[in-house]
């Protein structure tokens, strides 16, 4: 008999899921178990997933359903692990608990570098791992070096097309295959939702105007998030629309409307809140109200609205949060890389998402991941010095940081006369060892 575990802390994961199932990206499990999990700064005061508007919709796919958050209170789900010589333990503790018996057991998670699917993929050790990224996150480095007894478990990693022809990045330096779940599975499964009982105002040719809990995140203050949203607005007033629903993010209860509301009135449009009783995935807001725009700034849902329903789409602040992201490895950054360079900004008119060549973005995308992650993906400095020499402009210099580029070597700081120093692995070291000393004395 095998269990297979699916982990998710989010509706857009549980709709993945539920599409890979569909589409036949997995064997048939004796049993399917979803284990849910809240996560962020203040868990306890969000919704669970298993409270979105159609879940139970979703929930017919699995035999149970189960919640990390119950299941090791009082921790915080985002930051608990197990110290290595307690795993054992706690295997047989939720073994017990979920009813797992001495079954073989197979895990779904997300990526499994951080919260509880490192937990997950650390209580069982040796079981098989099935990775899989609900957003543009698939398409940059691992968040940090995971443990290579982990890494080698990872079977595949699972992902929607968001932006085509791009192979995502995640988990390649242990040669873990992307597959893709198939687009006609998704949007399946979020019309199957969207059929469900759930109250949305009737408005016709509307912007959608999606939130996102960017400063709960602490990606950037509260005062530039509250502009960004009534940038949002003015952006889609200026393209026409006079008619806009906000659609606040269902897992941030602090984020106030207010900026969006005081925009719309200044500028005497329509404005109409989505503040439901129960959380509406963002993908069921498209699906159902398909709306003339959607404007967003790195959501999974503003990529699937293009990609996925062919709606006009515009993103905002994309060069604010490039700008403001630290470290410079932070996860965001690939998100924000990728809609800053494919999808249009609210400035830019009716303007469609930029069919930039795939072969462009692979490269760019390198660059990135190599800056961000050059002890990871070392492997990738060939494809990141081929790209920043042939591209490297005003433009695309906003992926990348001056001094970020130095300290690696890379083309766009070091005079081309000079190149050849870039590749001359015992001065690299030198400069390394410099500086560390010279750090060691501040």
């Amino acid at each position: 008999m095998t269990i297979r575990i699916f982990h998710a802390s989010s509706p857009g994961a549980a709709v993945l899921l539920a599409a890979a199932i569909d589409a036949g990206c997995f064997t048939e499990p004796d049993r399917r178990i979803l284990l849910l999990s809240r996560t962020g700064p203040a868990p306890e005061a969000v919704a669970d997933v298993s409270e979105s508007a159609g879940f139970e919709r979703l929930r017919t796919r699995f035999d149970a359903v189960l919640s990390w958050n119950d299941a090791i209170t009082p921790f915080h789900p985002d930051g608990w692990n197990p110290r290595a010589d307690d795993a054992p333990l706690w295997e047989r503790h939720f073994r017990r608990a979920w009813g797992l018996g001495e079954e073989e057991l197979e895990l779904v998670v997300g990526s499994p570098h951080a919260g509880p699917a490192r937990a997950l993929t650390q209580v069982f050790a040796g079981t098989p791992v099935d990775v899989y990224a609900e957003g543009p996150g698939a398409y940059g480095p691992t968040g940090e070096k995971i443990p290579p007894l982990t890494g080698i478990r990872v079977r595949r990693l699972l992902h929607p097309d968001l932006v085509a022809g791009v192979r995502p990045l995640l988990l390649g330096e242990y040669g873990v295959e992307p597959r893709t779940v198939p687009a006609e599975a998704i949007t399946k499964v979020v019309a199957e939702l969207a059929d469900a009982d759930v109250a949305l105002p009737a408005v016709e040719e509307a912007a959608l105007l999606l939130g996102q809990d960017l400063a709960g995140a602490g990606l950037i203050p509260a005062a530039d998030e509250a502009e960004l949203r009534r940038e949002m607005v003015r952006g889609a007033v200026a393209l026409g629309h006079t008619r806009l629903v906000y659609a606040p993010d269902p897992y941030a209860p602090w984020e106030s409307p207010a900026p969006v509301r005081a925009e719309a009135d200044r500028l005497g449009v329509e404005l109409t809140v989505l503040d439901g009783p129960l959380p509406v995935p963002a993908e069921v807001l498209v699906h159902r109200l398909r709306p003339a725009l959607v404007v967003g700034c790195t959501s999974a849902a503003l990529f699937g609205a293009a990609r996925f329903h062919g709606l006009p789409v515009a993103a905002v602040g994309t060069g604010l949060l490039l700008e403001r992201l630290t470290p410079y490895e932070n996860p965001q950054r690939t998100a924000a890389t990728l809609a800053d360079a494919v999808l249009p900004g609210v400035g830019d008119g009716e303007a469609a998402p930029d069919e930039k060549p795939a072969a462009e973005l692979d490269g760019l995308l390198a660059a990135v991941a190599f800056a961000m992650r050059p002890k990871v993906r070392s492997d990738l400095r060939p494809a990141a010095e081929r790209y920043l020499a042939a591209h490297l402009d005003s433009r695309t210099w906003r992926y990348f940081k001056r001094r970020r580029l130095a300290s690696l070597a890379l083309p766009g700081v070091v005079p081309a006369r000079l190149a050849f120093l870039r590749s001359n692995p015992a001065l690299r070291r030198v400069v390394r060892r410099a500086r560390a000393l010279r750090g060691g004395r501040g």
